[in-house]
């Protein structure tokens, strides 16, 4: 079973756990940023992310793994694979579409595996938890019982109630990451430049005229 270190180690192995001066999706700006698609590109490190999911539920007769477009479905395939292999039955691994109105649904009749199912939901990183509780909507629209949520990482310090109270939450790793309003960041006051690289940092640049870097 992979420990909340193992799960830091293995993130700053593939460059997904970064350290610098970086500008969030929100405006803010802060020290450490978590590059989720960073992580997909390594095949054994994500399998052994998933691996892990499958450790956590597979007593919970899982018959199929949903993740939310579009990285999350990468997890839902690999969860679904372990599960499989640790129960030794078919568990499917599907994926909720973006509805383009910053929703998700069922397409691609995935709405049909999920009915009268259990379902477990997968993601990658939870800030807020909004993604994964409009899935869980959309699975329990389609007539799909939601079993347990596992996210790698949970930054925000999300709740099972900010997510539509599935019975359980598992996050591999909980981070609390240090944020300021652009206009207050510690960094920019030491003149740190911002990370152009990832995040928001080129738009923010751009705008400001602020002192931007390409990471290494």
């Amino acid at each position: 079973m992979m420990t909340e270190a193992d799960v830091l180690d293995l993130l700053e192995r593939v460059g997904a756990f970064r350290a610098g001066h970086f500008v969030f999706t929100s405006g803010r700006h802060g020290d450490k940023y978590i590059n989720k698609d960073a992580i997909y590109p390594y095949t054994r490190e994500t399998s052994a992310l998933c691996k892990a999911f499958a450790q956590q539920f597979k007593d919970e007769r899982v018959d199929v793994v949903v993740g939310p477009a579009i990285g999350a479905a990468i997890l839902s395939q690999w969860t679904a694979y372990h599960l499989s292999d640790m129960n030794g039955r078919d568990v499917f691994g599907v994926y909720a579409d973006k509805d383009g109105a910053g929703g998700f649904v069922l397409r691609r009749g995935y709405d049909r595996l999920v009915k009268d199912k259990r379902v477990l939901v997968v993601e990658d990183l939870m800030t807020t938890g909004g993604s994964v509780h409009k899935v869980i909507d959309v699975i329990r629209a389609a007539g799909g019982e939601v079993v347990g949520v596992g996210a790698i990482c949970n930054r925000g310090r999300v709740r099972v109630e900010d997510i539509g109270s599935p019975p359980r939450l598992v996050a591999l790793v909980n981070v609390e990451l240090d944020s300021w309003e652009g206009e207050a960041c510690a960094l920019c006051e030491r003149k740190i430049p911002v990370n152009t690289e990832i995040g928001h940092g080129k738009t923010f640049v751009a705008a400001t005229g602020a002192q931007g870097k390409m990471a290494i």
